[in-house]
């Protein structure tokens, strides 16, 4: 049996034009994370990210505290543009409240679920398609005593999430609320197929230090 390790980037930089990056707290979540690995003797077989910087610099942060091997790329990982499916694309347009921004995105994402409209140009079948697709290579590393780790966002791992357990996506906007930043989801594989083991295991992160966007 072979395990995928879905690891949600730290946090990024909201009050910044450029999102796509970590914020100070992201990297001492990224930083966490590889330190507990390390503590526990944990070393992934095979690591693959997005291609978003957050992503790369999550894996970075994790993968140097480890001193475990470069990771491959695969952008079927990357996360929806949930900025460009709020119109909250510059920091000018995002609310300072979080749980204001929270519902505004819901209200998006109920709309983008049910086939309306486009995140950057992207259908929510389209981006389920590639995650899936994504989801399908990262198995086929997850051999018997493999251990996969992916460094990706919380919309690709609610969205795997919901179909492992319910064999689609009406779990996926509940599940996208909760993840939090550094959290790790697991995924077992073996003859019996491809289960959900833990979601959003964040024991590594310090109470003060979780966030969620």
């Amino acid at each position: 049996m072979g395990a995928i390790h879905l690891i949600r980037h730290g946090q990024a930089s909201w009050q910044s034009d450029d999102y796509d990056q970590l914020s100070e707290l992201g990297y001492r979540q990224a930083s966490w994370l590889g330190t507990s690995w390390e503590s526990s003797g944990f070393l992934p077989t095979w690591s693959v990210a997005g291609s978003m910087k957050r992503h790369a610099q999550t894996a970075v942060g994790v993968i140097d505290a480890i001193d475990g091997d470069l990771y491959d790329v695969d952008p079927g990982w990357n996360e929806y543009d949930h900025l460009a499916l709020t119109g909250a694309v510059s920091a000018a347009d995002r609310p300072a409240d979080a749980k204001e921004f929270q519902r505004q995105l819901d209200a998006s994402l109920e709309a983008w679920v049910g086939g309306a409209g486009a995140a950057a140009g992207e259908s929510f079948a389209e981006f389920e398609d590639r995650v899936l697709a994504a989801l399908e290579a990262a198995v086929a590393n997850a051999g018997s005593g493999q251990q996969v780790a992916v460094f990706t966002s919380g919309g690709p791992i609610a969205l795997v999430a919901s179909h492992l357990l319910t064999g689609g996506p009406s779990l996926f906007i509940t599940l996208n609320r909760v993840v939090v930043n550094a959290s790790v989801t697991t995924v077992m594989v073996g003859g019996a197929g491809t289960r959900l083991l833990t979601f959003n295991e964040h024991t590594h992160v310090p109470r003060d230090g979780v966030s969620f966007r």
